[in-house]
């Protein structure tokens, strides 16, 4: 099969018509619809309905489309394995991050990615939103919320538990709360639409409603908002790793409940043909973490 037949065909679905997707490849409308014929003949099947004016899937073109994207998929994959491994990383490597993670993180690795391949692009979208990495063609996204079930790929990367938290001048005004009851008393800084914290109590989950004077759209504002002295907040460890190293945030340990434990994770949209420059990008971040994180705890 002629693997430029099946990106013909591919460029005909993405752009909707036999010409606009001659002008990608340098074709005439009349060329890309006998190569489209060939590609037919040779399957048996007719995969496009066309008009004049448009273009529609065939059933047997719903079928062969996802087969023609693996094709297509592996044939990228394999051309990037081996140039890069002459001419270093290349393409475009699309990540997204919540915000401070991606500034502590993804910033400095794709700096020294970018040094190290000069042929090797970015293009960074930082969001503590979950994004549609699917429809937004994200190669991987950091996440450290509790996943949930999809047919998307996800790596552990590291442990990032949960910190309740707060500043030393809003402890020493209002105390330490010492119990899971005891946050009732104290004004707790909170995201738009979470009204509850998740803890573990006698090793069951426990979901614990909280209110507090402020409510923000970020994680960075709740975040500022805490170190400025505002009340507690329940942030992760890569929030606040350097707050607590500062002194600028102090953690505080309830006797009877801890806060629910997350994780670091990367997620990927297919496991299938991961590009080198993805693969790169997430085995050194795994090696910045497992670097940097004993030294933060200590």
């Amino acid at each position: 099969m002629n693997l430029a037949d099946v990106g013909l065909f591919s460029a005909i679905v993405t752009t909707g018509s036999l010409s606009a997707a001659g002008r990608q490849v340098g074709m005439s409308p009349m060329a890309v619809s006998r190569r489209l014929a060939a590609l037919e003949q040779e399957l048996g099947v007719r995969l496009l309905h066309r008009t004049t004016r448009s273009v529609a899937l065939t059933a047997d073109g719903e079928t062969f489309l996802p087969l023609a994207q693996t094709m297509l998929g592996a044939r990228e994959a394999a051309t990037a394995a081996f140039s890069e491994q002459h001419e270093g990383l290349s393409g475009v490597l699309r990540v997204t991050a919540p915000h401070r993670i991606g500034r502590a993180l993804v910033v400095p690795l794709v700096v020294r990615l970018m040094a190290e391949n000069p042929r090797l692009k970015v293009d960074l979208t930082f969001s503590d939103g979950i994004v549609d990495i699917v429809a937004a063609g994200i190669d991987v996204a950091l996440r450290v919320a509790t996943l949930q079930a999809s047919e998307l790929v996800a790596v552990r990367l590291a442990d990032n538990p949960r910190i309740l938290c707060a500043a030393p001048s809003y402890l020493a005004a209002n105390g330490h709360p010492k119990q899971l009851a005891d946050l009732d008393a104290h004004s707790c800084l909170t995201l738009h639409a979470m009204d509850a914290w998740c803890f573990r109590q006698d090793g069951q989950a426990v979901t614990k409603r909280i209110e507090g004077q402020l409510a923000a759209s970020s994680v960075d504002t709740v975040h500022a908002a805490c170190a400025a002295g505002a009340g507690l907040a329940l942030l992760t460890y890569w929030d606040v790793a350097q707050n607590l190293a500062s002194g600028t945030l102090k953690s505080i340990t309830l006797t009877d409940a801890e806060p629910e434990q997350l994780a670091i994770w990367a997620v990927l949209p297919t496991r299938q043909h991961i590009p080198p420059r993805v693969r790169q990008f997430i085995d050194g971040l795994k090696s910045a973490l497992m670097m940097s994180l004993p030294a933060q705890n200590s």
